[in-house]
């Protein structure tokens, strides 16, 4: 391939056709730099909700408005070539009504230039998935643990274990039947995952669910150590960015307080030498 070649952006029926294959590589982004820096290794990169307590120190994802998402919408998309972007719908763009998610999705991906947006709910969602999708906007479900929802469910508990097992599983198969083309599996015991993703035709993504889903996506800064406030069992560490992050601000504090900092090879000489 020469290296003017055009690269071709996935789109949710290329996502949709990976069902069963090469398990998808999903990320979330919240800024052109950390976009640039998966862009090569993800499929998807989810513009998440949860933007609100890793960026912006929210005690959850409740507050986060459309104008959060479209901002940062926008600066993710800025730093892709060839992953899809999709974007999440807070809360309270899309419950009210069909048409209130149809606005508020078209909004997002006019203003992002998001190829998707992802919605939580299963059941209860189906009608507003079918609304959208009949109407050119592709929609990523999310069941199982649905953050927005932490008020009604008790907190960020494991769904679907017990009596609860035919209520995930319902809101899965109403997602397929509404016409998403892939579907979120949140805090979802690892049976029950396997046997959601077996049952339907659509991918699954899995966060704290199973590695038999058709894919995986945790939160960026869970899985760089940036986000230190708490870890979910669920996110593996595979960098401490955070504490190598600290320890050179550190660094850099003592150097200023030295006045070692700014050396001479940072400063500017008075006059230009030509020699």
């Amino acid at each position: 391939m020469s290296a003017s070649a055009k690269v071709t952006v996935p789109t949710p029926a290329d996502i949709l056709a990976r069902k069963g294959g090469t398990p998808l590589v999903c990320l979330t982004a919240y800024a052109t730099p950390t976009a640039q820096m998966m862009d090569a290794h993800c499929d998807i990169v989810l513009v998440g909700d949860s933007v609100g307590m890793v960026v912006h120190g929210l005690p959850d994802t409740l507050g986060v408005t459309m104008e959060m998402m479209e901002l940062h919408g926008a600066a993710v998309k800025r730093g892709l070539k060839q992953a899809m972007m999709v974007v999440d719908m807070p809360f309270g763009s899309y419950e009210e009504s069909p048409e209130q998610a149809f606005r508020n999705a078209a909004r997002l991906m006019r203003v992002t230039g998001a190829a998707a947006v992802k919605l939580e709910g299963g059941v209860t969602m189906a009608d507003t998935i079918r609304f959208l999708t009949s109407r050119s906007i592709p929609v990523m479900a999310h069941v199982g643990l649905t953050p927005q929802a932490i008020n009604t469910l008790g907190g960020y508990k494991v769904q679907g274990r017990g009596e609860d097992r035919a209520r995930v599983l319902a809101d899965a198969k109403a997602v397929e039947a509404a016409g998403a083309f892939s579907v979120v599996l949140e805090k979802v015991p690892e049976g029950l995952s396997n046997e959601i993703t077996i049952a339907l035709s659509i991918p699954t993504i899995g966060i704290g669910a199973s590695a038999g889903c058709d894919g995986q996506i945790l939160v960026v800064d869970d899985m760089l150590g940036l986000f230190t406030a708490f870890k979910p069992k669920f996110a593996k560490r595979y960098a401490t960015l955070g504490e190598e992050g600290e320890k050179a601000i550190a660094h850099y504090a003592k150097e200023v307080r030295e006045r070692s900092f700014p050396a001479p090879e940072h400063v500017f000489a008075d006059e230009v030498d030509t020699k």
